[in-house]
């Protein structure tokens, strides 16, 4: 007898999206106390005006519970709904169990499939990605995509190359059945060669208690700038679409100069709304595309059903990416 298989949704959607941030607003002026630097330079070479970092009692994990609660309260869904939960992040304080494990004990949740990848700053795409499939495919119908990240607790401060590039929060979309087309192809892989041109301390190495992230800038920087840039335009081609066709671009915020190159790249309209949210947050990994994507929409930049490009790239060196249909 043939294997009987699951069939989903024709397509699938994000429904919703929410996020939150460290409380303790960090600016270049006291990053400045700390490192050898300007306020002046750090903008001038990243964008970032502030960034935001945890404060006292706050953790990846309650900042992936705050933007759950808000992705699943938009979407008309309460936690019972959701079947499926991925959690993208490196800086979950336990190796086992998942954070997702524990995020949907947190929630509330009965007995979703829960677990965690470990993607970097492709994460969130990579969580889009699968979540897409799941839906499709029949395993699951409302699957929660977070990106959840607390990288102050790796930072260097001796290091002013990376001391000043990162920030903490959380981002999450819910993705659930849709009558129309709204996640396009996911265009990921990996230059496994680059594997350890951004890492986080191996703990059994290290001198001490404490692990931090350590980047060769420079390679990054070439790195994304040409090659992921060849990778967002293929995943804006696979998708169909044009680039007179896109409304809305949110790449992974990584680095103002890099969204700019990318952008020169793609040879975007002007007028394509263009995430920013590095001015004021840093580089948050995993979180920073699900968490851009709320600030664009919160302030009315982009709007419900506009069509955006996607990417994220990081460790690993990793990279994902698709077009999708704002929620």
């Amino acid at each position: 007898m043939p294997i009987t298989i699951s069939q989903g949704a024709q397509y699938s959607r994000i429904l919703s999206v929410g996020g939150a941030r460290g409380s303790r607003v960090v600016d270049n002026e006291e990053m400045c106390t700390m490192i050898d630097s300007t306020p002046e330079w750090i903008e001038q070479r990243t964008g970032i005006q502030s960034r935001r970092w945890v404060a006292e009692g706050e953790s990846a994990l309650t900042l992936a519970e705050e933007a759950s609660r808000k992705a699943i309260e938009r979407a008309g869904l309460t936690p019972s709904d959701i079947d499926t939960v991925i959690v993208s992040t490196v800086s979950h304080y336990l190796n086992t169990p998942a954070m997702a494990t524990i995020l949907a004990n947190d929630l509330g949740m009965g007995d979703p499939a829960a677990f965690d990848i470990s993607a970097a700053c492709a994460g969130f795409s990579y969580g889009v990605g699968m979540a897409d499939s799941l839906v499709r495919g029949g395993t699951s119908k409302h699957v929660l995509v977070v990106g959840s990240e607390v990288l102050s607790e790796y930072l260097d401060i001796s290091d002013r190359s990376t001391a000043f590039l990162f920030g903490d929060g959380a981002g999450a979309v819910v993705v659930g059945p849709s009558d129309e087309p709204a996640i396009g192809p996911t265009v990921w892989g990996s230059d496994p060669a680059g594997h350890e041109v951004i890492v986080i301390d191996d703990w059994r190495q290290i001198e001490g208690d404490h692990a931090y992230i350590h980047m060769d800038g420079r390679t990054v920087f070439k790195w994304a700038t040409t090659e992921i840039a060849k990778k967002a335009h293929e995943a804006l081609e696979r998708s169909g679409l044009t680039p007179d066709e896109l409304d809305v671009f949110i790449p992974h915020q990584a680095n103002n100069r890099i969204t700019d190159s990318m952008l020169r790249h793609l040879k975007l309209p002007e007028d394509v709304v263009v995430a920013r949210d590095i001015h004021h947050m840093g580089n948050t990994s995993a979180a920073s595309i699900p968490l851009a994507m709320e600030a664009l929409l919160d302030s009315g930049q982009a709007k419900s059903g506009q069509t955006a490009l996607i990417i994220g790239f990081g460790a690993g060196l990793v990279f994902g990416g698709q077009v999708i249909t704002l929620p």
